[in-house]
Order: structure tokens, then C-alpha cells, then sequence
């Protein structure tokens, strides 16, 4: 994964963190010491991770979440002291001092996590607009009207095109009408 962002208001602690990613295999998109530096990183990514520290010179660590879009996860590194219960959501925590293997453990875990919602998101069928399902019922129409198809046979038609030519539905619907 190359969405890592790594900030932290002292830039020592964030190149050391990013040394021992990079030992690790994991290399980081963006290494920042203010929040807003970061949500500038966050704007271009579609999901990422944030390691982070508890406070930067512009906000606290509960701000930023709160800024971040939800498909960027944060691994607050902080001490004891500064942890609040219940963990924000999309929020996950590591008691400073850091012991490496935890860190790349965590981080391995986290970057699971997000593979498996993204592959979630892809198993959902994409909702079709109002005037994309009127395309597809009037095809279908047509294909009950000349062809004498059921509802479901003119369904499983342009779906099976669909499939064929590698479209989606709603253009082979619009092949569909203008061939007949």
C-alpha cells in the first residue's frame, strides 16, 4: 500500500517512523509535521493510512479525524496519557514507547482491513441513476413487444450482451433501441 501518510510534529520522529516502514517494505506517501499538511496529502487518495502522533502545532489528533475523509484510517502513536476511551472510530492506538514489531504488525493488520473493505465495495453493484433504469425498463419493453419476451428473458438478453461485448447495462440498453 503507498497511502501511508506519516506526520508527526517533530520531523525526527516522523523520519525515523518512516525509516523503519520503508525497512519493512511499506513506503509512505507523505511525510508531514502539521495537520493541515496533511489533509492536503489526504485530498488526492481515495483510502490511505495515517500514522500520527498526538498533537501537532494547528490541531489535536480528535480534530484531524474528525477532517479526514472516512476511507483514511489513523494509528495514533502517543503515550498513555494522552489515549481517550472509546477510540474514535476508524481510529486505532499504540503506546509510545513503540515496540517495532507491533508497529508492522498493526499496520499490516490495518492495511488487511482496508484490502478487504475495498474488495467489499467492489462486490456491491453500482446503484444506477433514475434516468439509467428508465434507458434499461424501455429496452426491455421493446424487447417484450418484438420479440415476445418475458420481463425476465428481456433482462437476462441485455445482461447477457452486456457481458459479451464487455459494456454495462445501460449502453447495451441503448444499443438495444437504436438497433430496433
Amino acid at each position: 500500500m503507498d497511502n501511508i501518510i506519516v506526520a508527526f510534529s517533530n520531523p525526527e520522529d516522523g523520519k525515523k517512523i518512516k525509516s523503519i516502514l520503508a525497512r519493512s517494505g511499506f513506503s509512505v506517501r507523505a511525510l508531514c509535521t502539521t495537520a493541515s499538511q496533511v489533509l492536503g496529502a489526504c485530498e488526492n487518495i481515495k483510502s490511505g493510512i495515517l500514522i500520527s502522533g498526538f498533537r501537532f502545532p494547528d490541531m489535536l489528533y480528535e480534530e484531524l479525524r474528525e477532517c479526514l475523509p472516512d476511507s483514511v484510517d489513523l494509528l495514533l502513536l502517543a503515550s498513555p496519557s494522552h489515549w481517550t476511551h472509546p477510540a474514535p472510530s476508524g481510529c486505532v492506538y499504540l503506546p509510545m514507547p513503540l515496540k517495532v514489531h507491533e508497529l508492522i504488525n498493526t499496520l499490516e493488520m490495518m492495511v488487511q482491513a482496508q484490502n478487504r473493505r475495498k474488495r467489499q465495495q467492489r462486490r456491491q453493484p453500482r446503484q444506477r441513476s433514475e434516468e439509467e433504469m428508465q434507458v434499461i425498463q424501455k429496452a426491455k419493453r421493446l424487447l417484450m413487444e418484438r420479440n415476445n419476451m418475458t420481463e425476465a428473458q428481456a433482462h437476462r438478453y441485455i445482461q447477457k450482451c452486456s457481458m459479451d461485448s464487455g459494456n454495462d447495462m445501460v449502453e447495451t440498453a441503448h444499443m438495444v433501441l437504436q438497433v430496433m
